[in-house]
């Protein structure tokens, strides 16, 4: 079973930004396989939509990291593990500026880029963007054709209703060929079919605790990429699924070692990482939690 960990990039954590190195080649020592950002632009504090059903906006969202610079840092400290975002909010970021971004971690880390997209829920971030909210899985869309463009051919162009990168030279080139590996997160019908149709890779969420029979739905959704990627002529297993581990505060750390298992023989996935904001209380605690949980799995 491959595992790896969110970086220390939001909430406490945040304020020891200086030990993304520190934490990266630590992990790495430890034999973990993956390291992860995430992207949150503001936390409004009014709310029109608030974070996973609920009406209001997790308090450690309030102070996040940027998740291209807490990548790059864990990049310059690491040689092996694989550096993920789950997930970028895409249809924030014009196409040129994402790909730059995007480029340059991979060159930095010679190939281990796994870009992560997806189009968010808060209609205030989209607002401090300047970016439209409706209609952002059309916009995800362009930019990921955007991408394509820019990554896989020279002088490069594109032009969408949306979105549109003007004609210009493109030498420098992501070390993944043709380019990155896109991973796309998603649960509605719509945003499961894309990932068929498009995605290299699938990013589900296991919350802990959660229902016991979580790993067997997930399997179930699973056919719905499949199904999919058949439609579109496409082989279901080139798209890997790497499952993302929501840990609530307060959880047993057995308890999550667990629920990992039973994830793992219900679905038949063999990729996760653990998302630890809400145990760890520092970067010190987030150390001992992983090595431990490393140890439980291993």
């Amino acid at each position: 079973m491959k595992i790896g960990f969110s970086l220390p990039q939001i909430g406490r954590h945040a304020r020891e930004a200086s030990r993304i190195p520190e934490f990266a080649a630590a992990m790495e020592k430890a034999g973990a396989e993956s390291l992860w950002v995430g992207d949150r632009l503001i936390a409004a504090t009014d709310p029109k939509v608030g974070y996973g059903g609920s009406p209001t906006i997790p308090a450690e969202f309030n102070q996040v990291l940027d998740p291209f610079l807490a990548l790059a840092l864990a990049a310059s400290a690491t040689e092996r593990v694989r550096l993920g975002a789950n997930v970028l909010i895409a249809p924030l970021y014009p196409p040129a500026v994402l790909a730059r971004a995007l480029t340059t971690l991979d060159v930095a880390s010679g190939g281990r880029l796994i870009p992560g997209f997806g189009i968010g829920w808060s209609p205030e971030e989209y607002e401090a963007a300047g970016v439209p909210f409706s209609k952002r899985g059309a916009r995800l869309e362009q930019t990921l054709d955007a991408l394509e463009a820019i990554w896989t051919t020279d002088p490069a162009e594109y032009a969408g209703s949306l979105v549109s990168v003007p004609r210009h030279r493109t030498e420098l080139k992501p070390v993944q060929q043709p380019r990155p590996p896109i991973h796309l997160a998603a649960f509605t019908p719509a945003a499961m079919e894309r990932i068929g149709r498009r995605g290299d890779g699938w990013l589900p969420v296991v919350p802990v605790p959660g229902p016991p029979e979580w790993g067997a739905q997930l399997r179930k959704l699973r056919g719905v990429v499949d199904a999919a990627a058949e439609r579109a002529g496409r082989a279901p297993a080139a798209i890997e699924t790497i499952v993302r581990v929501n840990v609530k505060a307060g959880t047993p750390l057995e308890q999550v070692a667990e629920a990992v298992r039973r994830t793992a023989e219900q679905s038949g996935f063999d990729d996760f990482f653990l998302d630890l904001t809400y145990v760890s209380a520092s970067v010190d605690n987030l150390l001992e939690d992983a090595h431990r949980l490393l140890d439980l799995l291993g």
